[in-house]
Order: structure tokens, then C-alpha cells, then sequence
């Protein structure tokens, strides 16, 4: 009988730790594919069952939550949901996130492990904690100037603080109300399909994602390598450069929109923006060293984020010298960003030194105890300080008598480039229109804004667009705003 009663123990034995090993194997080896397998609806029920942090703007929330008393209990609402799109993105129960609500998807849910005052390994922090909160760095009287100015045509702006890196406007037009997706049902579908189809493509964020030939706002970085690479040591002097310029190698002539090009200086190439100059500079440059100054800026950069992603602005790194000379004036291949081009106006705006642009200030708890916060930190020396103040000179030369007049703004010094550039087969597409700025006010030690705009501007006859006719008014409205102190929320 004691041989049956330990036989028996025995298989008890063997089938406690199966039971356990098994349980180990489920909930410890098998736990994360489990979690992440679509018919376990336990994480998307505990994932809308509280409400979601919310994103600030100046101290405000521009984002709050619903509670529909439905199974998926809380969807997502947006205040000023077309205004603030191009930075919240959109949090969607059928259709997921994007942009900051993607980025700081972890502390907007609560399931950050930073939330919790407990270390994580302590075994008592709660799996999900309430969502917190992530205060970003626009500030609403530019984010409406850009919006305004941009009037739904298609295009976009930023605006950043030279000295900090703070994305301080970030707009795309035509834009869209987040809020049409949060939920579920046929009407979150039917709005998903009509955005997607939409020919204006309002779901595109062509501030970020969105990257455009940059005509001679690039110049800016032409001029730069000219002048650091000491091609250039007299922005007043001749430079020989003939009206037209035979494309070197080819039988090509690059003709100039503007008149008195012809052996013109540099400081009159850019006041009225002679292709001629900076694309025969941009050969004399050479490429490699016009390369290395353009990434500096941020050309090439597949890595950048804000902390959203942000489409890599491209320049050729093989090129002829005829196709140089071509991607030196922001033709041929080369495309950038508006953020981008923002950061090119923030490098000389900056004594050359570009700080790493940033959307979110910081993150909280929901009960306001700080998570993180965002440091300034630089992303490059874009040029030496000495070319920095002389293309600040020229740059205010393009407002105060050149091409940029548009951009003006009494009491304050404004610096700026226009751009129209071509693009479509054999450059007969309507151009896009550029404008690339900074402004400091009257007695101020250094600019407090540096912005970017462009505008595709489809509706406008091919003659009316210029980048001091459609985009320099928008730039100096969103400059206006900047120079009007920050009171804070």
C-alpha cells in the first residue's frame, strides 16, 4: 500500500511542476508574443479604459478625452484639432498614432515606467498608472499666424528659437481634425478613407515629411561654404562670373531671372538672387567641401527627430560639375524640409552654431511631478562665426533692399532669402515658393525667431509666384508674433 501512496506522490510530484513549468513557460517565456497576439483584447481594453494624458501648449491642453461609456471607454478629442494636427497627430482606437501622440505614446498611456514613483523592479509600481502630460514648445500666437497666413493653400512653416533649438511654430496646410479618427465604427472609416483620398493630401505633414527642391533659398549654404573655404573674401567684390553661365562640360546655359547679374559680387547675388553666381561659386566651392557644409546643416540626416520623425533632406553625394553647379543654386536633385530650411536660417542666426530643434519641452505626471526634460543640446557648427555675421549682413540687405522687402518689420532687423523653386518635367510645374528669415527686435542681443516657409501656392498663376510675394508676408507675420514677449500661459 506504501508503494501505491508514493507512486501516486510521485505523479503528483511530476504533475505540479509540468503545471508550473508550463505556467512559467505562458507567463514568462510566451508573455510578450501573448500580449501582443490581436485576439487578446485584454491590453486594448486596459489601454482605453482610463483617459489619456494630454499635450500642452503654453500651459494649455490642446488635447482631452471622452468617455463614451462604450467597451473601448475613452477616445481621444482635440481642441483647435486643424490648427495643432501637424504636432499631435492623431491617437486613433482603429487606426493607431502619429507624431507626438506616437512618440510620447508611453507617457500619454500611463505605461511608462517612468510615471511611477516606485523603480520598476520593485514589484509593487501598478502596470498602468494615469496618463501624463507632455508640454511641447509652440507657442500659440505663432502657431496661428502661420495657420492664418497659409489660408489652407498647400505648404508649410516652422519657426525655431535660434538659441535653443524650440520648434516654436510647426503648421502644414491644407490640414485635418484629428478627432474624425479616434473612435471606431463606420464613420472613423469612411473619415480615414476620405482624408487618404483627398487630393490635397491634408494627412501629410509637409512640414516634416514633406521635402521640396529649395531654390536659392539653399544659396544660404553655397554662400556659406564660399565664404568659410575662403572662395569668397570680398561679398562686395566681382566675381567674374559671365550672364548667362555655361554649365561646366556641357553646352548649357544657366540663364538669371534678375537683371545685373553679370560679374556681379556676392552680396548683390544674394539681394536679388543671381543663379549665375552661386552656381559657379558652388563649382569653385567643390563638392566635397559644399557637402560637408550642407550636412552640417542637416542635409543627408536620415537619423533627425523632434522628437517625431522628420523626412532626410537629400543633396547628391556623386555629382558632375555641371549637376554641382545645379545643386548649389537647390536644383537638380537636392530636396529639403521646411524644418529644414528653418534650421539653415537658425545656423546664421545663431553665430553658426545650429542647436538641435525639439517639440516637446517636457513630460509629467498627471498630477504635474516632472518626468523629463528636454536640454538644449547643439546638433553642429554650421560655420565658422565670421561668416555667420557677414551672411546676416547680406541677408538683411535681401529685406532691406533686395527681394525680400515683403518680410519687413518696422523698429525690428530682419534678415532673409526668397526662393521660387522649379520643379516638374522640364521645370514646368507651377514653382513652390520660399522664404527663409530671422528676426531680432530693437535692442535685443540676438534673433528670437528664425522661420521657413513654403508654398506651393497650385491656384496662382506661374508668373505671381515668388518667394517674396507668397511666402516672405506669411514669414513676417509669424516673425511679428515672435517678437512680441512671451507672457507664458
Amino acid at each position: 500500500m506504501t508503494a501505491y501512496i508514493r507512486r501516486a506522490a510521485a505523479l503528483s510530484l511530476v504533475l505540479l511542476v509540468a503545471l508550473l513549468a508550463n505556467a512559467a513557460r505562458v507567463q514568462v517565456l510566451q508573455a510578450d508574443r501573448l500580449d501582443g497576439n490581436p485576439a487578446n483584447r485584454r491590453t486594448v481594453l486596459s489601454r482605453y479604459a482610463e483617459p489619456r494624458g494630454d499635450i500642452l501648449v503654453e500651459g494649455r491642453p490642446v488635447t482631452g478625452s471622452k468617455d463614451t461609456g462604450q467597451l473601448l471607454r475613452y477616445e481621444r478629442t482635440y481642441t483647435d484639432g486643424p490648427l495643432y494636427a501637424p504636432v499631435t497627430g492623431h491617437a486613433s482606437q482603429t487606426y493607431g498614432t502619429t507624431l507626438v501622440e506616437d512618440a510620447e505614446d508611453a507617457v500619454l498611456s500611463g505605461t511608462s515606467p517612468r510615471l511611477s514613483p516606485l523603480p520598476p523592479w520593485s514589484g509593487l509600481a501598478p502596470g498602468r498608472r494615469p496618463g501624463g502630460r507632455v508640454a511641447t514648445t509652440i507657442r500659440s500666437a505663432l502657431q496661428q499666424a502661420a495657420y492664418r497666413g497659409l489660408a489652407g493653400r498647400r505648404g508649410a512653416v516652422v519657426a525655431l528659437e535660434p538659441s535653443s533649438g524650440r520648434v516654436l511654430a510647426l503648421v502644414s496646410s491644407p490640414s485635418y481634425d484629428p478627432g474624425v479618427l479616434s473612435g471606431t465604427g463606420s464613420e472613423v472609416a469612411t473619415a480615414w478613407a476620405r482624408l487618404n483620398t483627398a487630393p490635397d493630401r491634408p494627412m501629410l505633414n509637409r512640414a516634416l515629411r514633406e521635402t521640396y527642391p529649395p531654390g536659392s533659398t539653399f544659396k544660404i549654404v553655397t554662400a556659406a561654404a564660399a565664404l568659410d573655404a575662403r572662395v569668397v573674401t570680398d561679398v562686395h567684390a566681382p566675381t567674374g562670373t559671365p550672364d548667362p553661365y555655361p554649365l561646366p562640360g556641357t553646352r548649357t546655359l544657366l540663364p538669371n531671372e534678375a537683371n545685373g547679374c553679370a560679374d556681379a559680387s556676392l552680396a548683390y547675388a544674394i539681394r536679388w538672387s543671381c543663379n549665375t553666381v552661386l552656381a559657379r561659386l558652388g563649382v569653385e566651392v567643390g563638392q566635397s567641401r559644399l557637402l560637408r557644409t550642407a550636412r552640417a546643416f542637416g542635409f543627408n540626416d536620415p537619423d533627425l527627430r523632434i522628437p517625431s520623425r522628420v523626412a532626410r533632406s537629400h543633396i547628391d553625394t556623386d555629382m558632375s560639375p555641371d549637376r554641382l553647379a545645379l545643386s548649389a543654386i537647390g536644383q537638380y536633385d537636392t530636396r529639403a524640409t521646411p524644418l529644414q530650411m528653418a534650421m539653415v536660417a537658425s545656423a546664421v542666426a545663431g553665430d553658426g552654431e545650429l542647436a538641435r530643434p525639439y517639440l516637446v519641452e517636457s513630460t509629467a505626471t498627471a498630477g504635474g511631478g516632472l518626468v523629463g526634460r528636454t536640454p538644449r543640446r547643439t546638433y553642429a557648427r554650421a560655420m565658422e562665426p565670421s561668416t555667420a555675421r557677414r551672411l546676416r549682413e547680406l541677408m538683411v540687405d535681401v529685406v532691406e533692399r533686395g527681394s525680400g522687402s515683403n518680410a519687413g518689420i518696422e523698429g525690428a532687423e530682419v534678415g532673409g532669402k526668397t526662393g521660387t523653386a522649379q520643379h516638374g518635367m522640364g521645370n514646368q510645374g507651377t514653382p513652390y515658393a520660399w522664404f527663409i528669415g530671422w528676426a531680432r527686435a530693437a535692442g535685443a542681443a540676438r534673433p528670437a525667431v528664425a522661420v521657413a516657409v513654403v508654398v506651393e501656392d497650385a491656384a496662382a498663376r506661374r508668373e505671381e509666384i515668388s518667394g517674396g510675394g507668397s511666402a516672405a508676408p506669411i514669414a513676417r507675420s509669424v516673425m511679428e508674433a515672435a517678437l512680441v514677449p512671451d507672457r507664458g500661459p
